[in-house]
C-alpha cells in the first residue's frame, strides 16, 4: 500500500526470469513501490543512469554474470539503496559474500511478496530465527562446499574443478542443478 502524501518508494528488480519479474513487480507496485525491472547486468547498469533506487532486489544468477557485481555497484552509490539478494541458488558462501558487499538481506526462492517486503524493510537482524532440528543432508553439504570453493576462486569453474579434484563437466552438471533444500 502506498504511503499517504508521499512518493512511491523506488525499487530496482533484477531477475532473468520474466514471469517472476512480472509477478513480483506487480505485487510490489500494489504495495506502493515504483518498480523498474531489468533482466541482466547490462540492462541494470543502463537503468541506473536514469533511476536511483531506494531499494533493490537482485537475483544472484544472471545470464551475463553474478548479481554480486550489482550488489557491490549499488553499495557504492550515495545514498546506497537497501539491497536484497533473492535467489534460487542460495548457499552460505554467496549469502556471506552478498552481506559483505552491502546487501541488507538474503532470501532463497521461492519467497512470497510479504517475505520480500519484510526482508527489505528489516532494520535489525533477528536473533530468534528458528533453527533446524535436523542437520543438513550430505547433498546439501556438498552443494555448500562447492559454492564456497567456487567463491574462493572468483567463480572460475575450471579452477574450482581443479581445487575439488573433479572433472570440469561434472562440476558444471552439479552447478546446473537446483540446490538441495536440506
Amino acid at each position: 500500500m502506498a504511503r499517504a502524501n508521499a512518493q512511491p518508494r523506488r525499487l530496482l528488480l533484477v531477475d532473468d526470469d520474466a514471469v517472476f519479474r512480472d509477478v513480483v513487480g506487480a505485487a510490489l507496485r500494489r504495495r506502493g513501490f515504483e518498480v523498474r525491472a531489468a533482466q541482466d547486468l547490462a540492462s541494470t547498469r543502463a537503468a541506473l543512469g536514469a533511476f536511483h533506487p531506494e531499494r533493490a532486489i537482485i537475483d544472484l544468477k544472471l545470464p551475463d554474470g553474478s548479481g554480486l557485481e550489482l550488489v557491490a555497484a549499488l553499495a557504492a552509490l550515495e545514498p546506497s539503496p537497501r539491497v536484497l539478494v533473492l535467489t534460487g541458488y542460495a548457499s552460505i558462501a554467496t549469502a556471506v559474500e552478498a552481506v559483505k558487499l552491502g546487501a541488507v538481506n538474503y532470501l532463497p526462492k521461492p519467497a512470497t511478496p510479504e517475505e520480500i517486503v519484510a526482508a527489505l524493510e528489516q532494520d535489525a537482524p533477528d536473533p530468534f530465527v528458528p533453527l533446524s532440528s535436523e542437520p543438513p543432508s550430505v547433498d546439501r553439504l556438498e552443494w555448500e562446499h562447492i559454492q564456497r570453493v567456487l567463491a574462493d576462486h572468483d567463480g572460475n569453474i575450471s579452477a574450482t574443478a581443479r581445487a575439488l579434484n573433479m572433472h570440469r563437466r561434472t562440476l558444471q552438471r552439479k552447478l546446473a542443478k537446483r540446490p538441495v533444500r536440506r
